[in-house]
């Protein structure tokens, strides 16, 4: 197995971590923890009774980056994927590279914006979802590296395949 192949599949594999941790991330109530309970981007639970948080605009902006990114990383993935699996086919990896910095992207976007709302309360602290979502971040992006690497290596591959030298 080459290298162009190697990075295809480190980037699948990362893909796939993002994905997992995004869709963790967004889809739990453990962003913040406070005394009697905790809450996320969707519920607040005091004393162990959840209720749905009332629309706020920072937790908007936040859910809706948060599913875009799991969106767009499961595209990403799959078309890694395609991609991985389907040698002979003349497949590009920018798009796919393209959809994993858009996840990356987004993913800052909507943890920056929970940073700043929440970091300066007193009683609040941070929790493993909200974590989670910050490991996904590197992942996506070492993700969208592994297929730019692997496009620029098959883009050089062809280029010189015409030229009548040995390497």
């Amino acid at each position: 197995m080459g290298v162009r192949r190697s990075l295809q599949s480190g980037g699948t594999l990362l893909s796939f971590l993002a994905n997992i941790f995004t869709v963790l991330s967004t889809a739990t109530n453990y962003w913040t923890r406070h005394h009697g309970g905790h809450s996320g981007l969707w519920q607040e639970c005091n004393h162990g009774i959840c209720s749905n948080i009332p629309c706020q605009t920072t937790l908007a902006v936040t859910g809706a980056c948060m599913v875009l990114a799991a969106g767009f990383g499961v595209v990403g993935m799959v078309m890694g994927l395609r991609i991985r699996c389907h040698e002979g086919e003349s497949l590009r990896g920018q798009t796919t590279s393209a959809l994993h910095f858009l996840c990356g992207l987004l993913l800052l976007i909507a943890l920056i914006g929970y940073t700043v709302k929440n970091a300066w309360k007193n009683d609040v602290f941070f929790s493993w979802s909200y974590f989670s979502g910050w490991l996904a971040l590197p992942f996506s992006i070492l993700a969208g590296l592994c297929f730019l690497l692997a496009d620029m290596i098959m883009q050089s591959t062809d280029a010189i395949s015409g030229f009548p030298v040995c390497l």
